[in-house]
């Protein structure tokens, strides 16, 4: 027996949705379905952005970005949550586990920081205008960008180590449909106490502050417009910074739920429908929000429309 429970992990089995049986296949189409809507959507976005010159300002500049982290995001943990919906023997190698655990910390990261930086658009855009086009110029811009994608690294790079030296032996039952870093850890055979408190800080100090950070700028914000704006003119500014507070609120809002648990939840089945919200379905909603709320993306989709068709 000790040397069964010794035996070296070579293998993780993900069980993600086992436990639907027969419906994982009505699961399957709808997860496709959402992907293949969430891939068109933000790729529409991104080649607007492109093309169109009405929306080269820095604010579809962010959005460009946000579009193309949705991709990655979930072109990270959906191809294989939708092989394994279709196979009982979901086995995924530790190398490949800590691949996806790797790319899906660094792109969700990055969202955070990203969001971040556009609420500071916004904020540059409402509260300083005047010196909005030095403040918020083409290099800030890359900067921020770069800066996101660089504090995903620096996560994922930090976490993706610190497991990869952990012990891994008997037990390898994962009860998730990705390799996310907390039931990865909790299957180690080495003390995982301080590296959970660890989890835990990093969450905090990588979705908590940057949350933080939006609140501020939007308190600023309401702040400028009630002392300065007609009712009209609050009207307009916060119709030009609803697509952006939707996204921060479903993002943060099931982000905060997911990793600021001090404890383990009592029900798995409901932290795996908590992470299939924030990893399938809300990168889905991001190109209806920002298309069919914003005038502007709607008329330079229709200039398009209009040339080509």
């Amino acid at each position: 027996m000790d040397d069964v429970n010794e035996t070296v992990v070579t293998e993780f089995i993900l069980l993600g949705f086992s436990y639907l049986g027969a419906y994982q296949s009505a699961l399957f189409w709808g997860v496709l379905f959402i992907y293949l809507v969430t891939l068109l959507g933000n790729s529409l976005i991104i080649t607007l952005t492109l093309l169109d010159p009405a929306l080269s300002t820095p604010m579809y500049f962010f959005l460009r970005h946000l579009s193309m982290i949705e991709i990655l995001y979930t072109t990270t943990i959906v191809p294989r949550m939708l092989n394994d919906l279709l196979f009982s023997h979901a086995a995924i190698s530790p190398g490949t586990c800590f691949t996806q655990m790797y790319f899906f910390v660094l792109f969700g990261i990055a969202e955070c920081f990203l969001l971040t930086a556009m609420a500071y658009d916004r904020y540059a855009a409402i509260c300083q205008p005047l010196h909005y086009a030095m403040v918020v110029n083409r290099q800030v811009c890359v900067g921020m960008v770069s800066a996101s994608y660089l504090m995903g690294v620096i996560t994922s790079t930090t976490h993706s180590i610190f497991i990869y030296t952990m012990p891994f032996h008997g037990t390898n039952i994962v009860h998730h449909f990705l390799c996310d870093v907390l039931p990865i850890l909790r299957l180690s055979s080495g003390d995982t106490f301080w590296g959970e408190v660890a989890n835990l800080a990093l969450n905090f100090l990588f979705i908590m502050t940057p949350f933080a950070l939006i609140i501020f700028s939007y308190v600023r914000i309401l702040i400028t417009i009630l002392g300065v704006a007609s009712a009209q003119g609050c009207q307009k500014v916060f119709s030009t910074c609803s697509s952006h507070l939707m996204v921060v609120t479903l993002f943060f809002g099931t982000a905060i739920v997911a990793y600021m648990q001090p404890e383990p939840s009592a029900s798995q089945d409901a932290d795996q429908i908590i992470s299939l919200f924030y990893t399938v379905v809300i990168p889905l909603f991001n190109p209806f929000i920002y298309t069919l709320r914003n005038k502007e993306v709607m008329r330079a989709l229709r200039r398009k429309l209009t040339k080509h068709l």
